[in-house]
């Protein structure tokens, strides 16, 4: 079987593909700077420790490789972040998508999956959100995404790149060998902050608005299984192979749960009382954001088995307790 080169492979849904392209017979090359990732998590095939703003390592790794494929995943990823530090966000996920995308056609590689946004549409104003929907990015975060979309489709008019580009939804849940899960350095994701409030005395949970114009006044999102999102790449890997054509995908489960909703599964789940308390709105934040996963359920046969809001909840608190175990 042939090589696969995954920038970001140490993160937290790119160790999941990592994993998930070595049992189909692959190997998965991690290319990485660990900034954010987890060297822990590189467990399936060769470590290229390199930056994507690093030219010259880019080309020599795939040079040295020659994987039949790139996937995509660095970037920096926290939309509040972002807000604040633009340049960080621009420099990092808009030039080094170009710098892959040139060393890419340097070295004759034309297959490219890229890790997408919901972020890019902003906040529609009907649900759910298809690829048609237009995209209209109200941080520097979803804006980056959509200029690296920019230049992924720019390259595959001009240069005859191959490409499919997954928008993901709201990434949560854990391999259910318990082998990697979430495991950032700050937390940000809502999950692993609830897992800290209802086990940390120290930790209270805050939830950025209640008056948004939903049921409950709380934040509605699409929760996707990680173990669904790196079977859409593998689906997405065997179909560029076969039919070539550059196209996007929206991943997600179809359904959405407000903050409060999770908060509760999160209680039934674990058995244990989330402590939280009402804070302001942050920016950047839509009040509703729903994937219409149909063209991928239809063109990659794809389906999300995992991603039922309880056995999210349930893997991810089951990976959490071991974290904690490892660390007693």
């Amino acid at each position: 079987m042939s090589d696969v080169l995954i920038t970001g492979g140490a993160g937290y849904i790119g160790s999941h593909v990592c994993k998930m392209l070595a049992e189909e017979g692959h190997t998965p090359v991690t290319y990485d700077n660990l900034s954010n990732g987890n060297r822990d998590a590189i467990q399936w095939g060769p470590f290229e420790e390199g930056d994507i703003l690093d030219q010259d390592k880019l080309r020599y790794v795939l040079n040295k490789y020659q994987p039949e494929a790139v996937m995509h995943f660095a970037a920096y990823a926290y939309v509040g972040e972002s807000i604040i530090k633009p340049k960080k966000y621009y420099r990092n996920n808009v030039v080094g998508t170009l710098n892959i995308a040139e060393c890419m056609l340097q070295e004759s590689i034309n297959n490219l999956i890229f890790s997408g946004s919901c972020a890019t549409f902003g906040a529609p104003e009907s649900m759910p959100i298809n690829e048609t929907y237009a995209q209209n990015p109200i941080s520097p975060y979803g804006k980056s995404k959509v200029a690296s979309e920019n230049i992924i489709n720019d390259f595959s008019s001009a240069h005859g790149l191959r490409s499919v580009i997954l928008r993901y939804f709201n990434a949560a849940g854990a391999d259910k060998d318990l082998e990697i899960g979430e495991l950032h350095s700050p937390e940000t994701h809502l999950i692993p902050l609830l897992f800290d409030a209802c086990t940390q005395t120290t930790n209270n949970f805050n939830v950025n608005g209640d008056d948004y114009d939903t049921f409950d006044g709380t934040c509605i999102r699409d929760y996707i299984h990680v173990t669904d999102l790196a079977d859409a790449h593998i689906l997405a890997y065997k179909k560029l192979k076969q039919d070539g054509v550059t196209t996007s995908y929206n991943l997600g489960n179809g359904e959405g749960f407000s903050i409060k909703q999770v908060i509760h599964m999160v209680e039934k789940v674990t058995g244990l009382d989330v402590p939280f308390g009402i804070a302001p709105r942050r920016v950047g934040d839509p009040p509703i954001l729903i994937a219409d996963s149909t063209k991928a359920r239809k063109e990659l046969l794809w389906s999300p088995v995992n991603s039922s809001l309880e056995n999210i909840i349930e893997s991810a608190w089951l990976w959490y307790k071991k974290m904690i175990e490892m660390d007693a």
